[in-house]
């Protein structure tokens, strides 16, 4: 996986601060890793959201001040109301050391069961995983094509080497259910249901 470069500036700690930074369009991060003290800076908005809205994971290069570290976005908090970014935290990795993380879910082809007229629902988006910062994958494809109707994919059908899938094995992926029973001959052609011909046959009498 290739890293993505962020270039990113001091920030002062203290609400007051985080207030400042966020009216001028940045968002106040943090730092963190079991070998360091924390790092606080700031970023662009728009650096957040092309971080968070992506249908892949990514390796970044944090330079602050001339100094670069490993990390990953860990995650971020938005605001109640506006939805806007108001808070980041990048965690460091570290060669050698297995890091847990998520990862975004790529579903590929067009189920046999849907072309059979089946139900295919999409379950999970992202799975968690644990794994050596070398061996982080930006996604997670799953092949759908081969799904009959009735069948599924789970997490432990999934196999990425060097990788370990934190979710339960049983975990559903992607299911194709069967198609929903068509209405009988007799009310395709307007007859009534037994409910009605009973009360019609009550009036009768």
């Amino acid at each position: 996986m290739d890293a993505i470069t962020i270039e990113a500036a001091p920030r002062q700690t203290g609400k007051r601060a985080a207030r400042a930074a966020r009216r001028e369009g940045y968002v106040p991060c943090v730092l963190y890793g079991q070998h360091m003290g924390n790092v606080y800076f700031q970023v662009p908005e728009l650096t957040i959201h092309r971080l968070v809205y992506t249908s892949e994971a990514h390796v970044l290069n944090l330079q602050v001040e001339g100094q670069t570290w490993s990390c990953i976005l860990k995650d971020v908090d938005f605001h109640p109301v506006t939805d806007r970014p108001i808070h980041a935290d990048f965690q460091a990795l570290t060669a050698g050391e297995k890091i847990t993380l998520m990862i975004p879910v790529q579903f590929h082809g067009v189920p046999k069961g849907q072309t059979d007229g089946g139900d295919t629902q999409y379950l999970v988006h992202e799975l968690e995983v644990n794994c050596l910062p070398s061996k982080i994958p930006s996604h997670i494809d799953v092949d759908v094509t081969h799904l009959k109707i009735g069948e599924s994919i789970h997490v432990g059908d999934l196999s990425i080497e060097g990788v370990e899938f934190i979710d339960a094995p049983e975990r559903t992926l992607v299911t194709v259910l069967a198609p929903r029973l068509a209405v009988s001959a007799e009310d395709a052609e307007g007859g009534l249901a037994p409910a009605e011909a009973e009360g019609e046959a009550d009036e009768e009498a």
